[in-house]
């Protein structure tokens, strides 16, 4: 398998090759024309080995037979493809972190994670290397990087995106997603790979659901997210969309499976939301589950050379029981029609992307696992519900980017973006005056 390491691409790419649009005749009005991107090497190419962030893998694995749809689909709208990025092994891991090849170099704080496990598709975008990139989301593994990397990132509703050439890591939870370091760019990418209509785009937000025990799973305030949201959404809808609710409460009150686990949650010191804390264990025990069906013979046969971490996750999932699986289903079912009630057709959820800056690289195990623990219980409420979510740049704040997240119902992907997009100008200059001087543009 070709490695290309140059000192120029961060880190980001596995291999560098070029794929070019299909030559057509109509070649001036296709929508992403002009347009280069990066896929994670977790997507099928044809006639070239998938990697899944593993040199074992690699080694076991025939080239693909097909190419994926989304890939497909992309080159056909007029892009054209410079490669495939670094990813976390078998993507399992929010950190960015590769033994094998490498971890791409965050562009805003080299010092810092990139986030994963789409680590190289975010940072070949942060860098200015391509202009959007494709990766994958199950636990978090596009909005994390974007969100380290100062970036858009879009977790589309679950099975709306097909993931079929792409390899399983949780069905249930599997997204293919994209990054973009613009808005213009990333509506562009996603009009060609969201297969709905467009006709919610035009509606307006009828509330904003901005949970105050949320941000405080922040633990230091200092950041302002929740008075910049508050004020940007006074501002640009009115003071009486804000809807301040206590979401660990609602969930309390709205999904009753939660209690049968709520009592192994309600003794932590670190600042969290004992109810999310069992959304996201449901989530993380489900996919686990799947990991294992779906990987486990391959694991026990070939005994993978694993990073550390990762080698401990994976042999967690594939010994582990799968636990309460009727409770896992039911509390899933009941978590996505409480969240679908509570933000309706044209309400909007806005939480923190994750709990705090980037892990600084090779942080020590046991303070990783708390940040960890606290980023799932953000992360799991699109996750299990199988909302939409995209992480959104609000700028950097003393040279590390600082963002937010805006969720909305199943399917209303497109409505999504468009209150972003009318709200983003707003955001950025709330950003601004809340932090003054130790503020700068995410234009390096």
């Amino acid at each position: 398998m070709a490695m290309a390491f140059d000192g120029g691409d961060y880190g980001a790419f596995m291999e560098r090759f070029e794929m070019l649009p299909p030559q057509s005749h109509q070649h001036q009005q296709l929508p992403l024309r002009g347009l280069t991107f990066a896929i994670k090497d977790i997507f099928d190419i044809s006639g070239r080995v998938t990697g899944f962030g593993n040199p074992d893998w690699a080694r076991t694995h025939a080239p693909a037979a097909a190419t994926s749809p989304v890939v497909l689909a992309t080159l056909a709208a007029g892009a054209t493809s410079v490669g495939k990025t670094v990813m976390d092994e078998m993507a399992y891991s929010i950190n960015g972190e590769n033994a094998h090849y490498g971890t791409p170099t965050n562009p805003w704080s080299p010092y810092r994670v990139p986030g994963g496990s789409s680590s190289g598709s975010a940072v070949a975008v942060a860098a200015k290397l391509v202009d959007f990139a494709l990766g994958t989301d199950t636990g978090g593994s596009v909005r994390v990087p974007a969100a380290y990397c100062g970036i858009f990132g879009l977790r589309p509703s679950h099975g709306l995106v097909s993931v079929e050439n792409v390899i399983p890591m949780s069905q249930m939870f599997d997204t293919v997603g994209w990054f973009a370091r613009d808005l213009s760019t990333l509506s562009r990418v996603s009009n060609v790979l969201l297969p709905l209509p467009a006709d919610d785009v035009m509606k307006q937000p009828t509330q904003f659901i901005i949970p105050t025990d949320c941000f405080q799973i922040l633990g230091s305030p200092n950041n302002k997210t929740y008075q910049i949201l508050n004020a940007s959404v006074a501002k640009k809808f009115g003071g009486h969309a804000v809807d301040n609710i206590n979401l660990g409460e609602f969930i309390s009150n709205n999904v009753p499976t939660v209690g049968k686990f709520i009592s192994d949650f309600s003794k932590s010191e670190a600042p969290s939301v004992p109810d999310l804390s069992v959304i996201s264990y449901v989530m993380r025990s489900l996919q686990r589950s799947e990991f294992k069906a779906n990987h486990g013979e391959w694991v026990n046969t070939v005994k993978p050379n694993l990073g550390p971490g990762i080698q401990e996750r994976v042999h967690l999932a594939i010994t582990s029981d799968d636990g309460p699986m009727e409770d896992f289903l039911a509390l899933r079912t009941e978590f996505k029609s409480a969240l679908a009630d509570l933000v309706k057709d044209d309400g909007v959820l806005a939480i923190p992307t994750v709990p705090g800056s980037p892990p600084k690289l090779r942080m020590e195990a046991s303070a990783l696992e708390n940040f960890r623990a606290k980023a799932f219980s953000l992360l799991s409420i699109a996750g299990v519900s199988g909302f939409c979510q995209l992480s959104i740049p609000l700028g950097v704040r003393e040279g590390i980017p600082v963002s937010v997240s805006l969720v909305a119902r199943h399917g209303a992907d497109r409505f999504l973006l468009n209150v972003a997009q009318e709200l983003y100008e707003t955001l950025k200059e709330e950003a601004k005056k809340a932090w003054g001087s130790g503020a700068s543009s995410m234009n390096h």
